[in-house]
């Protein structure tokens, strides 16, 4: 694979007349694209449209495309599992999997059966957050005071195989009609103390990008809705779905906030670069939530290295999820410990943005909670005794005086002097205010001008 800049070849990619970067597709990618009947193997690579019709479904067709092969006793018991929880994987994330050693690779252990998915111990649950609980109406989850989710989609690109949601996996893929969307859209717009919005499923980016538009812009006539997330693995599973058209159109709903969701190194690709250099061009907040799970990310190497290549991409690593208590994910789940050990070789040994913080979601719907290192050993009346990530004991001298402004949480009648509205730049006066950036002011007009008098006495003002 090659790059041509200026006429000049450089081995990894080729970047258009428009300088933009697209890769060569590897040898691996031709061959599916062949065995899938491409036409034309790099355009219809690069159409996530493509990928969604030719996503593997059946085992066989997995055999066909890897040349992996399974044994009669596997086959049974995957189909097993696949009666239960079934598969799709993009092309594309089929083309990551190292077949040598498919069975230790982290892109075969996220998409591909497992039979050890019908393990159902008696902790797991089919709804372990209980959204369907919290939910008021159709598609919206209220748990916390000022946000909600709005599930919008019901279609995923790839089936994870550590989903939350699993029990919604394999129910037909559906898109809620625009009549379902606005039972969602009223109940935002009736209940004022929401000011946030988390647009998840499924995926929201598998929506058509007319139909993203609108909902966004239905949230968008809202007052008090001030800002709209999007959950999406897209840039994880299928890149190519971040088409320009999509981030136009994205462009136009600022502020927005988009978190994806990468759980290992080597589903950062030169594709998934580009996808999140848009997004990121764009002026678009990105943040990544990762889920720990065992024999894919449970390593502080594996997480330190990921988290670093996803700041290099101006991508904020988010949460770190301790795997829920959902149905068939017990082998997937580590004890706590492990979390809070890769965070403690996070903290202090990489950037401080680039350590998420540890969450275990509460099962019964409490919400995230954060189970972070403990770094204060003890504390007194006026010390508290700390440690550092090298384990340096040290003192932090309280203050001797401290007079406490006394709170009794009634905010209605609260007379502290909480000056919390925005900075006011705009009440400049005089020729200061016609020099002024952030005035619109043309002129400056004497009060008493008998012209504007007129136009008053006239109802013409």
């Amino acid at each position: 694979m090659y790059i041509f800049v200026n006429n000049k070849k450089i081995k990894g990619y080729f970047i258009c007349n428009k300088l933009k970067i697209m890769a060569i597709l590897t040898k691996e990618q031709k061959n599916i694209a062949k065995k899938l009947g491409s036409s034309s193997e790099l355009v219809q690579w690069r159409d996530w449209k493509w990928h969604m019709r030719n996503s593997i479904k059946t085992i066989s067709m997995f055999e066909t495309l890897t040349g992996i092969k399974f044994s009669e006793d596997e086959k049974e018991q995957l189909e097993d599992t696949m009666a239960k929880f079934p598969l799709s994987i993009t092309p594309y994330y089929l083309s990551l999997i190292k077949k040598e050693d498919y069975k230790n690779d982290p892109i075969f252990k996220q998409s591909f059966l497992d039979n050890r998915e019908l393990i159902v111990t008696p902790e797991e649950m089919q709804d372990p957050l209980s959204e369907d609980i919290d939910s008021p109406v159709p598609g919206i989850t209220h748990r916390y005071p000022d946000r909600v989710l709005f599930l919008v989609s019901n279609v995923c690109a790839m089936y994870c195989r550590h989903c939350t949601r699993k029990r919604k996996v394999g129910d037909t893929d559906y898109i809620p009609g625009k009549s379902t969307i606005k039972i969602g859209l009223d109940y935002i717009r009736e209940t004022p103390q929401i000011r946030d919005v988390l647009l998840s499923g499924g995926d929201p980016f598998l929506l058509s990008d007319d139909y993203l538009d609108w909902i966004l812009t239905e949230l968008r006539k809202i007052d008090h809705v001030e800002v709209i997330r999007i959950g999406t693995r897209t840039p994880v599973v299928l890149p190519y779905r971040i088409t320009d058209d999509l981030v136009n159109m994205l462009k136009k709903h600022h502020p927005l906030w988009i978190n994806t969701h990468f759980n290992h190194p080597r589903e950062i690709t030169a594709s998934s670069k580009e996808a999140i250099r848009k997004l990121a061009d764009a002026g678009i907040p990105l943040g990544n939530q990762s889920v720990l799970l065992a024999d894919v990310n449970d390593c502080p190497r594996i997480m330190k290295n990921l988290c670093q290549k996803l700041v290099a991409n101006r991508v904020r690593p988010y949460y770190l999820y301790q795997c829920d208590l959902s149905e068939g994910l017990s082998h997937f789940r580590t004890p706590v410990g492990k979390g809070i050990e890769i965070i403690e070789s996070l903290i202090g040994h990489t950037s401080g943005f680039a350590v998420p913080t540890y969450v275990i979601d509460a099962p019964g719907g409490g919400g995230k909670i954060p189970v972070m290192p403990n770094y204060i050993m003890s504390w007194s009346t006026n010390k508290v005794i700390l440690r550092n990530y090298e384990g340096v004991i040290t003192s932090y001298k309280e203050p001797d005086e401290y007079k406490q402004t006394k709170c009794d949480r009634n905010c209605k009648s609260c007379n502290l002097n909480l000056d919390i509205n925005e900075g006011i730049e705009d009440n400049a006066i005089g020729i200061e205010k016609l020099l002024s950036d952030y005035d619109d002011a043309i002129s400056l007009v004497p009060s008493d001008n008998e012209r504007l008098q007129r136009r008053e006495d006239n109802g013409q003002d």
